[in-house]
């Protein structure tokens, strides 16, 4: 095993897509990297435009509408 605590951020990250290219192949490691993604925009601002700042006693009034469109 590789003492990582030797090794450069750039070197960690060239020895892990190298590992992951050797165990899933080239494209299987494209498809693996492709499921993270840093993102963009401020997530708390934004969930607070889109959800506002309900009560506990607003979400659960919420919950119960829902269930009950659902049948």
């Amino acid at each position: 095993m590789i003492d990582v605590s030797k090794l450069t951020q750039t070197e960690i990250q060239q020895l892990g897509i190298d590992t992951l290219s050797l165990a899933l192949s080239p494209a299987g490691m494209g498809l693996f990297m492709h499921q993270f993604n840093l993102g963009s925009g401020d997530y708390t601002r934004d969930r607070d435009e889109i959800l506002g700042n309900p009560t506990i006693e607003e979400i659960v009034a919420r919950i119960k509408e829902r269930r009950i469109l659902r049948g």
